[in-house]
Protein backbone atom coordinates (compact mmCIF):
# COMPACT_ATOMS: atom_id res chain seq x y z
CA UNK A 1 0.00 0.00 0.00
CA UNK A 2 1.31 3.47 -0.93
CA UNK A 3 0.68 6.55 1.16
CA UNK A 4 0.73 10.04 -0.30
CA UNK A 5 2.39 12.83 1.64
CA UNK A 6 1.04 16.35 1.35
CA UNK A 7 4.06 18.66 1.50
CA UNK A 8 1.76 21.63 2.10
CA UNK A 9 1.40 20.43 5.70
CA UNK A 10 4.96 21.57 6.30
CA UNK A 11 4.65 24.90 4.47
CA UNK A 12 3.63 26.71 7.64
CA UNK A 13 6.48 25.40 9.81
CA UNK A 14 8.75 28.17 11.04
CA UNK A 15 12.10 26.69 10.08
CA UNK A 16 13.76 29.68 8.40
CA UNK A 17 15.99 32.26 10.06
CA UNK A 18 14.35 35.66 10.51
CA UNK A 19 15.01 38.19 7.78
CA UNK A 20 16.87 41.44 8.61
CA UNK A 21 13.58 43.33 8.24
CA UNK A 22 11.80 41.22 10.85
CA UNK A 23 14.80 41.44 13.19
CA UNK A 24 14.76 45.22 12.84
CA UNK A 25 11.02 45.38 13.53
CA UNK A 26 11.44 43.21 16.63
CA UNK A 27 14.29 45.43 17.83
CA UNK A 28 12.10 48.53 17.45
CA UNK A 29 9.54 46.83 19.71
CA UNK A 30 12.25 46.12 22.30
CA UNK A 31 12.34 42.39 21.52
CA UNK A 32 16.07 41.63 21.82
CA UNK A 33 18.23 38.85 23.19
CA UNK A 34 19.15 39.95 26.68
CA UNK A 35 20.01 38.31 30.00
CA UNK A 36 19.35 40.26 33.17
CA UNK A 37 21.81 37.95 34.92
CA UNK A 38 24.70 39.60 33.02
CA UNK A 39 23.96 42.99 34.57
CA UNK A 40 23.32 41.55 38.04
CA UNK A 41 26.52 39.50 38.21
CA UNK A 42 28.59 42.32 36.68
CA UNK A 43 27.27 44.82 39.26
CA UNK A 44 28.05 42.37 42.06
CA UNK A 45 31.60 41.84 40.81
CA UNK A 46 32.35 45.53 40.30
CA UNK A 47 30.90 46.37 43.72
CA UNK A 48 33.15 43.82 45.44
CA UNK A 49 36.17 45.03 43.46
CA UNK A 50 35.33 48.64 44.41
CA UNK A 51 35.24 47.65 48.07
CA UNK A 52 38.68 46.06 47.68
CA UNK A 53 40.17 49.00 45.75
CA UNK A 54 38.72 51.74 47.94
CA UNK A 55 38.77 49.81 51.21
CA UNK A 56 41.18 52.23 52.89
CA UNK A 57 39.11 55.22 51.77
CA UNK A 58 35.89 53.63 53.11
CA UNK A 59 37.55 52.79 56.44
CA UNK A 60 39.12 56.22 56.99
CA UNK A 61 35.96 58.09 55.96
CA UNK A 62 33.75 55.96 58.20
CA UNK A 63 36.11 56.38 61.16
CA UNK A 64 36.14 60.17 60.68
CA UNK A 65 32.32 60.18 60.52
CA UNK A 66 31.93 58.28 63.81
CA UNK A 67 34.73 60.24 65.46
CA UNK A 68 32.91 63.47 64.66
CA UNK A 69 29.71 62.04 66.15
CA UNK A 70 31.29 61.07 69.46
CA UNK A 71 33.57 64.11 69.82
CA UNK A 72 31.47 66.99 68.50
CA UNK A 73 27.81 66.05 68.22
CA UNK A 74 27.05 64.61 71.66
CA UNK A 75 27.53 68.00 73.33
CA UNK A 76 25.73 70.16 70.76
CA UNK A 77 22.49 71.97 71.49
CA UNK A 78 19.62 69.79 70.37
CA UNK A 79 17.22 71.89 68.35
CA UNK A 80 15.50 71.62 64.98
CA UNK A 81 18.04 73.72 63.08
CA UNK A 82 21.10 71.85 64.46
CA UNK A 83 19.56 68.40 63.85
CA UNK A 84 18.61 69.28 60.25
CA UNK A 85 22.09 70.68 59.61
CA UNK A 86 23.76 67.59 61.10
CA UNK A 87 21.70 65.13 59.07
CA UNK A 88 22.31 67.18 55.92
CA UNK A 89 26.08 67.10 56.45
CA UNK A 90 26.10 63.39 57.27
CA UNK A 91 23.93 62.64 54.26
CA UNK A 92 26.43 64.33 51.95
CA UNK A 93 29.36 62.52 53.60
CA UNK A 94 27.64 59.14 53.32
CA UNK A 95 26.95 59.78 49.62
CA UNK A 96 30.60 60.68 49.09
CA UNK A 97 31.69 57.52 50.91
CA UNK A 98 29.43 55.30 48.79
CA UNK A 99 29.93 57.20 45.52
CA UNK A 100 32.72 54.91 44.17
CA UNK A 101 30.41 51.89 44.48
CA UNK A 102 27.36 53.71 43.09
CA UNK A 103 29.22 55.21 40.11
CA UNK A 104 31.04 51.99 39.18
CA UNK A 105 27.85 49.90 39.52
CA UNK A 106 25.89 52.39 37.41
CA UNK A 107 28.52 52.46 34.66
CA UNK A 108 28.97 48.69 34.57
CA UNK A 109 25.19 48.17 34.39
CA UNK A 110 24.98 50.49 31.37
CA UNK A 111 27.98 48.77 29.75
CA UNK A 112 26.52 45.30 30.33
CA UNK A 113 23.27 46.29 28.63
CA UNK A 114 25.08 48.03 25.77
CA UNK A 115 27.28 44.99 25.08
CA UNK A 116 24.17 42.80 24.82
CA UNK A 117 21.77 44.95 22.78
CA UNK A 118 23.71 48.05 21.70
CA UNK A 119 22.13 51.50 21.81
CA UNK A 120 18.36 51.04 21.99
CA UNK A 121 15.64 53.49 23.02
CA UNK A 122 12.05 52.31 22.70
CA UNK A 123 8.82 53.08 24.50
CA UNK A 124 7.11 49.90 23.36
CA UNK A 125 7.59 48.19 26.71
CA UNK A 126 6.10 51.17 28.58
CA UNK A 127 2.81 51.02 26.65
CA UNK A 128 0.14 49.33 28.79
CA UNK A 129 -1.25 46.14 27.29
CA UNK A 130 -4.53 44.95 28.79
CA UNK A 131 -3.97 41.54 27.22
CA UNK A 132 -1.41 40.92 29.98
CA UNK A 133 -4.28 41.02 32.50
CA UNK A 134 -5.84 37.95 30.91
CA UNK A 135 -5.92 35.34 33.75
CA UNK A 136 -5.99 32.39 31.33
CA UNK A 137 -2.91 33.64 29.51
CA UNK A 138 -1.22 34.39 32.82
CA UNK A 139 -1.97 30.86 34.05
CA UNK A 140 -0.41 29.44 30.88
CA UNK A 141 2.69 31.58 31.38
CA UNK A 142 3.12 30.22 34.91
CA UNK A 143 3.39 26.68 33.59
CA UNK A 144 5.25 27.52 30.39
CA UNK A 145 8.69 26.24 29.39
CA UNK A 146 10.20 29.69 30.05
CA UNK A 147 8.87 29.68 33.62
CA UNK A 148 10.31 26.21 34.16
CA UNK A 149 13.71 27.36 32.90
CA UNK A 150 13.64 30.43 35.15
CA UNK A 151 12.73 28.23 38.13
CA UNK A 152 15.62 25.88 37.40
CA UNK A 153 17.97 28.86 37.06
CA UNK A 154 16.92 30.15 40.49
CA UNK A 155 17.45 26.72 42.05
CA UNK A 156 20.87 26.46 40.38
CA UNK A 157 21.92 29.93 41.61
CA UNK A 158 20.82 29.20 45.17
CA UNK A 159 22.65 25.87 45.08
CA UNK A 160 25.87 27.50 43.83
CA UNK A 161 25.73 30.31 46.38
CA UNK A 162 24.93 27.87 49.20
CA UNK A 163 27.81 25.59 48.21
CA UNK A 164 30.29 28.47 48.01
CA UNK A 165 29.26 29.89 51.38
CA UNK A 166 29.49 26.47 52.97
CA UNK A 167 32.87 25.66 51.43
CA UNK A 168 34.45 29.01 52.38
CA UNK A 169 33.14 28.88 55.97
CA UNK A 170 34.14 25.23 56.33
CA UNK A 171 37.68 25.97 55.13
CA UNK A 172 38.02 28.82 57.68
CA UNK A 173 36.32 27.09 60.62
CA UNK A 174 39.65 26.85 62.45
CA UNK A 175 40.21 30.63 62.23
CA UNK A 176 36.65 31.32 63.38
CA UNK A 177 37.20 29.38 66.57
CA UNK A 178 40.07 31.76 67.48
CA UNK A 179 38.14 35.00 66.93
CA UNK A 180 37.68 35.44 70.67
CA UNK A 181 41.43 36.01 70.92
CA UNK A 182 41.45 38.79 68.27
CA UNK A 183 41.11 42.53 68.72
CA UNK A 184 38.27 44.55 67.20
CA UNK A 185 40.37 45.68 64.25
CA UNK A 186 41.50 42.14 63.59
CA UNK A 187 37.93 40.82 63.71
CA UNK A 188 36.79 43.50 61.25
CA UNK A 189 39.73 42.78 58.97
CA UNK A 190 39.00 39.04 59.07
CA UNK A 191 35.29 39.56 58.34
CA UNK A 192 36.09 41.93 55.48
CA UNK A 193 38.54 39.44 53.94
CA UNK A 194 36.00 36.62 54.24
CA UNK A 195 33.29 38.79 52.69
CA UNK A 196 35.55 39.78 49.79
CA UNK A 197 36.48 36.17 49.11
CA UNK A 198 32.85 35.11 49.09
CA UNK A 199 31.86 38.07 46.92
CA UNK A 200 34.52 37.36 44.29
CA UNK A 201 33.75 33.63 44.10
CA UNK A 202 29.98 34.13 43.97
CA UNK A 203 30.32 36.97 41.43
CA UNK A 204 32.55 34.94 39.09
CA UNK A 205 30.30 31.86 39.25
CA UNK A 206 27.17 33.93 38.66
CA UNK A 207 28.84 35.72 35.74
CA UNK A 208 29.72 32.40 34.09
CA UNK A 209 26.13 31.27 34.64
CA UNK A 210 24.92 34.61 33.19
CA UNK A 211 26.96 34.12 30.00
CA UNK A 212 25.36 30.70 29.55
CA UNK A 213 21.95 32.24 30.18
CA UNK A 214 22.65 34.94 27.56
CA UNK A 215 23.48 32.26 24.98
CA UNK A 216 20.22 30.52 25.85
CA UNK A 217 18.28 33.79 25.58
CA UNK A 218 19.80 34.40 22.11
CA UNK A 219 18.74 30.93 21.03
CA UNK A 220 15.20 31.46 22.33
CA UNK A 221 15.02 34.91 20.74
CA UNK A 222 16.12 33.64 17.32
CA UNK A 223 13.72 30.71 17.66
CA UNK A 224 10.80 33.04 18.44
CA UNK A 225 11.57 35.10 15.32
CA UNK A 226 11.79 32.16 12.95
CA UNK A 227 9.68 32.39 9.83
CA UNK A 228 8.05 29.94 7.48
CA UNK A 229 8.86 29.95 3.77
CA UNK A 230 5.45 31.51 3.15
CA UNK A 231 6.20 34.29 5.66
CA UNK A 232 9.39 35.15 3.77
CA UNK A 233 7.51 35.20 0.46
CA UNK A 234 4.81 37.47 1.92
CA UNK A 235 7.42 39.83 3.32
CA UNK A 236 9.22 39.96 -0.02
CA UNK A 237 5.94 40.79 -1.73
CA UNK A 238 5.34 43.65 0.69
CA UNK A 239 8.85 45.02 0.17
CA UNK A 240 9.08 44.55 -3.58
CA UNK A 241 5.40 44.68 -4.45
CA UNK A 242 3.15 41.91 -5.70
CA UNK A 243 4.63 40.57 -8.99
CA UNK A 244 1.14 40.40 -10.52
CA UNK A 245 0.45 44.04 -9.70
CA UNK A 246 3.90 45.11 -10.89
CA UNK A 247 3.34 43.17 -14.11
CA UNK A 248 0.02 44.92 -14.68
CA UNK A 249 1.63 48.30 -14.04
CA UNK A 250 4.42 47.58 -16.54
CA UNK A 251 1.87 46.38 -19.08
CA UNK A 252 -0.15 49.54 -18.69
CA UNK A 253 2.98 51.65 -19.02
CA UNK A 254 3.84 49.81 -22.25
CA UNK A 255 0.36 50.42 -23.63
CA UNK A 256 0.54 54.11 -22.80
CA UNK A 257 3.99 54.39 -24.38
CA UNK A 258 2.67 52.55 -27.44
CA UNK A 259 -0.27 54.93 -27.71
CA UNK A 260 2.02 57.95 -27.51
CA UNK A 261 4.27 56.42 -30.15
CA UNK A 262 1.35 55.76 -32.49
CA UNK A 263 0.17 59.36 -32.05
CA UNK A 264 3.58 60.59 -33.20
CA UNK A 265 3.65 58.54 -36.43
CA UNK A 266 1.39 60.93 -38.42
CA UNK A 267 3.80 63.77 -37.53
CA UNK A 268 6.82 61.88 -38.95
CA UNK A 269 8.55 62.95 -42.17
CA UNK A 270 9.45 59.45 -43.36
CA UNK A 271 9.19 55.78 -42.40
CA UNK A 272 12.35 53.76 -43.18
CA UNK A 273 11.65 50.01 -43.53
CA UNK A 274 13.47 46.72 -43.90
CA UNK A 275 10.85 46.31 -45.66
CA UNK A 276 8.89 43.75 -43.56
CA UNK A 277 10.84 43.18 -40.36
CA UNK A 278 11.73 46.72 -39.20
CA UNK A 279 10.17 50.15 -39.43
CA UNK A 280 11.61 53.41 -38.04
CA UNK A 281 9.75 56.75 -38.14
CA UNK A 282 11.91 59.89 -38.39
CA UNK A 283 11.00 63.52 -37.85
CA UNK A 284 13.10 66.63 -38.39
CA UNK A 285 12.37 70.31 -37.76
CA UNK A 286 15.35 72.52 -38.42
CA UNK A 287 14.02 75.33 -36.21
CA UNK A 288 13.71 73.09 -33.14
CA UNK A 289 16.05 70.12 -33.63
CA UNK A 290 19.77 69.84 -34.19
CA UNK A 291 19.39 66.44 -35.86
CA UNK A 292 16.57 64.14 -37.02
CA UNK A 293 14.77 62.32 -34.21
CA UNK A 294 13.26 58.84 -33.96
CA UNK A 295 9.58 59.17 -33.01
CA UNK A 296 8.57 55.51 -33.44
CA UNK A 297 10.07 52.13 -34.22
CA UNK A 298 8.90 48.56 -34.33
CA UNK A 299 9.65 45.02 -35.43
CA UNK A 300 7.51 42.46 -37.28
CA UNK A 301 3.84 43.08 -36.32
CA UNK A 302 4.62 46.51 -34.84
CA UNK A 303 6.54 47.44 -38.02
CA UNK A 304 3.49 46.48 -40.07
CA UNK A 305 1.25 48.56 -37.83
CA UNK A 306 3.55 51.60 -38.17
CA UNK A 307 3.43 51.33 -41.97
CA UNK A 308 -0.35 51.06 -41.93
CA UNK A 309 -0.75 54.21 -39.83
CA UNK A 310 1.78 56.02 -42.03
CA UNK A 311 -0.18 55.03 -45.14
CA UNK A 312 -3.42 56.25 -43.58
CA UNK A 313 -1.91 59.68 -42.90
CA UNK A 314 0.07 60.01 -46.09
CA UNK A 315 3.54 59.63 -44.54
CA UNK A 316 6.12 58.51 -47.12
CA UNK A 317 7.64 55.05 -46.59
CA UNK A 318 11.08 54.23 -47.99
CA UNK A 319 12.87 50.89 -48.09
CA UNK A 320 16.49 50.93 -46.89
CA UNK A 321 17.44 47.68 -45.20
CA UNK A 322 20.89 48.60 -43.75
CA UNK A 323 19.70 52.00 -42.49
CA UNK A 324 16.50 50.59 -40.97
CA UNK A 325 18.42 47.88 -39.11
CA UNK A 326 21.06 50.34 -37.87
CA UNK A 327 18.54 52.90 -36.64
CA UNK A 328 16.42 50.24 -34.89
CA UNK A 329 19.41 48.68 -33.13
CA UNK A 330 21.36 51.81 -32.15
CA UNK A 331 18.76 54.36 -31.06
CA UNK A 332 15.64 54.45 -28.89
CA UNK A 333 12.40 56.38 -29.32
CA UNK A 334 13.04 60.06 -28.66
CA UNK A 335 16.77 59.82 -29.43
CA UNK A 336 18.48 61.71 -32.21
CA UNK A 337 20.11 59.58 -34.89
CA UNK A 338 23.77 58.50 -34.40
CA UNK A 339 26.34 60.86 -35.94
CA UNK A 340 27.71 58.35 -38.42
CA UNK A 341 24.23 57.93 -39.93
CA UNK A 342 23.70 61.65 -40.58
CA UNK A 343 24.71 61.39 -44.24
CA UNK A 344 22.47 58.42 -45.04
CA UNK A 345 19.46 59.97 -43.24
CA UNK A 346 20.09 63.37 -44.87
CA UNK A 347 19.95 61.78 -48.32
CA UNK A 348 16.65 60.07 -47.45
CA UNK A 349 15.13 63.27 -46.06
CA UNK A 350 16.34 65.27 -49.07
CA UNK A 351 14.58 62.82 -51.38
CA UNK A 352 11.40 62.97 -49.28
CA UNK A 353 11.38 66.80 -49.25
CA UNK A 354 11.91 66.78 -53.03
CA UNK A 355 8.87 64.52 -53.44
CA UNK A 356 6.82 66.80 -51.20
CA UNK A 357 8.21 69.92 -52.77
CA UNK A 358 9.50 71.13 -49.38
CA UNK A 359 12.85 72.45 -48.19
CA UNK A 360 14.16 72.18 -44.64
Amino acid sequence: MKYSLDLQLFAGEKTEKATPKKQQEARKKGQVAKSQEISTSAVLLISVLSLMMFGTYFKDSTVRLFTDIFTNRLTMDVNTENVITMFGQYGVQILLILSPIFVSAFLIAILANYVQVGFLLTGEGLTPKFSKLNPIKGFKNIFSMRSAVEFLKSILKMTIIGFLVYSVIWDTRGDMSKMSELTGDQILSYAAGLTMELGIKIGVCLFVLAVMDYLYQRYEHEKSLRMSKQDIKDEYKKMEGDPLIKGKIRERQRRMAMQRMMQEIPKADVIITNPTHFAVALKYDGSEMEAPQIVAKGQDYMALRIKEIAKEHGVITMENKPLARALYARAEIGDTIPGDLFQAVAEVLAYVYKLKGKTK
